[in-house]
């Protein structure tokens, strides 16, 4: 199922190498005046308040970048990343300009995630699975959704509940707090 991290984008990792070198100065440093360097010589910086946001809801962790990046390398050392690699998938399906790679994508979404002995296999029912396979028959920009929405409630009620009792995400909470 999982291939582990080289199963992640370059981007993604190098994504998480910067954070694990962020959140280890954060750590670190009681300032909280933490800022660090993307290969784009962009700033990334850690707002002090950005860890306490990710507990309020898992919507909120998500559409935060360094908190999504964080979740997804959890993920990863849970044996479980196919399950956020499907639900980013299906967001960058969902809005996808209709053309006529929209057939080939969906089949290569479905082949990676969905189908029975894909090689990163989400857990979904096997009503899900085939109302999945029913709607590629005529693909459209919401042809995952149910897969998806199931895969959102399953990292919501599993995934992200173990995440926010993780170390590294109790001890960079425990610094905010104490900072």
């Amino acid at each position: 199922m999982c291939r582990g991290l080289e199963s992640l984008p370059t981007t993604c990792l190098e994504r998480a190498k910067e954070l694990k070198a962020l959140f280890g100065s954060f750590l670190q440093k009681p300032d909280l005046s933490i800022i660090g360097h993307s290969h784009k010589t962009d700033k990334l910086r850690l707002n002090k308040s950005e860890p306490l946001k990710w507990k309020e809801s898992f919507e909120n962790l998500l559409s935060n970048q360094n908190g999504l990046c964080l979740f997804r390398a959890f993920l990863v050392s849970e044996f479980s990343e196919e399950n956020i690699a499907f639900y980013l998938a299906c967001e960058d399906y969902r809005i996808t300009k209709p053309s006529s790679k929209l057939s080939a994508t969906a089949k290569k979404i479905y082949e990676e995630y969905v189908c029975s002995d894909a090689p990163r296999e989400v857990n979904l029912d096997h009503e899900t699975k085939a109302i999945t396979k029913k709607n590629l028959e005529h693909p459209s920009q919401s042809c995952f959704s149910l897969a998806q929405e199931k895969i959102y409630a399953l990292m919501e009620k599993d995934c992200y509940p173990r995440f926010l009792k993780s170390p590294t995400y109790l001890e960079i909470s425990r610094q905010v707090k104490s900072g």
